[in-house]
């Protein structure tokens, strides 16, 4: 029986120490600062990143992971025997499931999926994860490819934005939820849903928004166990991390983790944002 490899991007932000303990590897998407071009979570790491959104005059934009990326991890990946799948950020976030495609079609006869995880951040990150810890127990490709598949519609990701203009600018979200986080200083709460960003609700003060965050993802997970929940952070770690302590006393996970959200992702969310991602019933 061949090994499986799982692909995953650098927005599905699993800790670096967490993804060297399984057969998981990252594709990083493209950041570009004016005429200087880094790799997502190698060139440019969020803490370093977020410093400089504040002090750089240029505002970053950024680009799906390369067909040169993805050549480079399938060609090492199927020189050493494995198997490939590979689980990426949605299609309508990014184009990085096209490249990906691209790559494959190279390689007519070797064994490689490409899954639209429908997620992002700790959403796409869970399905990654439960994939690897399948691939690890000896799972075959398909058998990876079908936790995958059940894992999709158990995810979810909610989060609390200070403003919904970094969204706006990158075209993530439409021109009626800007207005809708402008008004009165109402704190936007969005979610991802059918792979894109998506208003759920405004509540009037921060600490009120991370709570409602926290009631909201109670209500969509229905009392499914095991609960899997990860803390998203763009620069706002005290709350993140309160986010994620009151998550765990209302919830109580069967595992939590605290993230930090990617530098591609921050360019379009902005500072600040909170969240939290689960994965629940398997």
């Amino acid at each position: 029986m061949s090994k499986v490899a799982i692909v995953t991007d650098s927005t599905a932000t699993i800790p670096k120490d967490i993804m060297e303990q399984y057969p998981l590897w990252e594709v990083p998407l493209v950041l570009i600062f004016g005429e200087e071009t880094l790799e997502d979570r190698v060139d440019i790491q969020p803490s370093e990143f977020y410093d400089r959104l504040e002090t750089d005059p240029i505002h970053p934009t950024t680009s799906q992971a390369t067909p040169a990326s993805f050549q480079k991890i399938f060609g090492q990946l199927l020189d050493e025997g494995y198997d490939i799948l590979a689980v990426l950020i949605s299609p309508k976030l990014s184009g990085t499931v096209e490249s990906a495609n691209q790559v494959k079609a190279e390689y007519p006869d070797a064994a490689i999926e490409v899954f639209n995880s429908e997620s992002i951040v700790m959403g796409l990150g869970w399905q990654a994860l439960m994939a690897a810890r399948a691939a690890k127990e000896g799972a075959s490709l398909a058998e990876c490819k079908e936790v995958v598949e059940k894992a999709k519609p158990m995810t979810g990701v909610i989060f609390a934005v200070e403003t919904l203009e970094y969204l706006h600018r990158g075209g993530r979200i439409g021109g009626g939820a800007k207005f809708l986080g402008t008004a009165l200083n109402f704190k936007p709460i969005l979610e991802i849903r059918e792979g894109a960003v998506e208003s759920v609700e405004r509540v009037r003060t921060r600490k009120k928004s991370l709570a409602r965050v926290v009631r909201l993802i109670e209500e969509r997970i229905d009392g499914r166990k095991p609960l899997h929940l990860a803390a998203l952070n763009a620069n706002a770690e005290e709350d993140a991390r309160w986010l994620l302590d009151v998550g765990c006393a209302h919830l109580n996970p069967d595992e939590k983790m605290y993230t930090d959200v990617s530098p591609v992702i921050g360019t379009h969310v902005g500072p600040g944002v909170v969240g939290l991602a689960f994965l629940a019933g398997m």
